[in-house]
């Protein structure tokens, strides 16, 4: 896979678990947990499991006779979930591409990814390969975005890179919260011969202990650091700096709350 996930290497992920995971990812990965089908030594797969806040919720669920097989496809994310998660005998991590997945068809008896199909470049293909390995009548479970209208933070976040760099600036965020459509993601997962296709609007809040923490995590967290670096001019620091002011207008810079929006799909293999 090439694209914007192969991004996330070097001090990335630290980055993006300390800054970003308790404060955006976090309340999701909690809510894909309770929403995971349970059984007597059910497998499980997860890609784009990134640093393992999602892996851990599907542990805290599942029972002792289950598996849960957690993928990405950066070596970077694996590192920190491993750290993350710590050792658990229904655990393994394993490097893999969601477009390509080394598993035998009809494997596992539910599929899990979060935030991960806004990277995909090739999303049919990843959505096929999903169908592909789980047993007829396993549970797809995948959440997306919305779009910036619905995420004020990443909407400020990217005006503040316009406003930093006006005659080119680092387009990451349209990657992730440029995915947002029901309509879409439904035709996706039923052109995949999937059915039962359930895709439904849930609300959170991200809240971080401060807007200066908040906003490392969204610039040195993502490639947003790398793409700065690349155009120089202006540094990451200035940008840590200008996006805390404005996340402190939207929702305080001590601790700060800011409102959040995701699609939830759930589908049936």
């Amino acid at each position: 896979m090439t694209g914007p996930a192969e991004q996330f290497g070097g001090s990335i992920p630290h980055a993006y678990h300390q800054g970003l995971g308790p404060v955006i990812f976090e309340p999701y990965a909690l809510d894909m947990g309770e929403r995971l089908p349970l059984a007597p030594e059910m497998r499980v797969l997860e890609t784009a499991a990134g640093t393992g806040l999602v892996t851990r919720a599907l542990l805290a669920r599942m029972p002792a006779s289950g598996r849960l097989v957690a993928t990405d496809l950066q070596e970077g994310m694996i590192g920190v979930g491993r750290a993350y998660v710590g050792d658990d005998p229904r655990l393994e991590w394993r490097p893999a591409d969601a477009q390509a997945l080394p598993f035998p068809d009809a494997s596992f008896d539910a599929l899990v990814c979060q935030f991960g199909l806004m990277f995909f470049p090739d999303k049919p293909l990843a959505i096929r390969e999903a169908k592909r390995v789980l047993k007829p009548g396993g549970t797809l479970l995948l959440n997306v975005w919305d779009s910036f209208d619905r995420n004020s933070f990443a909407r400020i976040a990217n005006e503040t890179l316009v406003q930093l760099f006006p005659g080119d600036p680092p387009p990451f965020f349209h990657t992730p919260f440029g995915y947002s459509d029901p309509a879409t993601i439904r035709t996706l997962l039923e052109q995949a011969g999937l059915h039962d296709v359930r895709v439904e609007h849930v609300d959170k809040v991200a809240v971080s202990q401060s807007a200066e923490q908040f906003a490392r995590g969204l610039i040195l967290g993502t490639p947003v650091v790398t793409q700065i670096e690349a155009r120089g001019g202006v540094d990451a620091a200035t940008a840590v700096t200008r996006l805390t002011e404005r996340l402190g207008e939207l929702g305080g810079l001590t601790p700060h709350r800011s409102p959040m929006r995701a699609l939830v799909a759930t589908a049936r293999a």
